[in-house]
């Protein structure tokens, strides 16, 4: 069973919503023609992780957990190319949150596992 109370307790659901409001900031630099394109992609990319994680807290089922658990996990995948694409345009420098992101797909890696070994 879950020894939190709610999924704001779950560090790696408190580390991807940081994240999150870091994209937000570093998007509003990019160039306005990118406004529907990378800046929209990459913060609906970001806002999937700790969305997920959230839905994913309540389900009653481990098949159920580890799918929303799956999804976020292929989010940050996804935020990671856009990251990477970002700098090599030179929109802005995204390297520290490239470490952030492998810091919170390890930890997301960690509590995927531990709900999978639940079964």
């Amino acid at each position: 069973m879950e020894k939190t109370k709610h999924f704001k307790e779950l560090v790696v659901w408190q580390k991807s919503h940081r994240f999150v409001l870091d994209i937000y900031k570093l998007t509003k630099q990019f160039p306005k023609e990118e406004l529907f394109g990378l800046t929209s992609q990459l913060r609906r990319s970001a806002v999937s992780v700790p969305g997920n994680i959230a839905e994913g807290y309540r389900k009653r089922t481990i098949p159920d957990k580890a799918k929303f658990l799956n999804t976020a996990q292929g989010s940050l995948d996804e935020s990671l190319y856009y990251l990477i694409l970002a700098g090599d345009l030179e929109y802005a420098d995204t390297k520290a949150l490239q470490t952030d992101l492998e810091e919170i797909a390890r930890m997301l890696n960690a509590y995927y596992t531990t709900i999978n070994n639940q079964r």
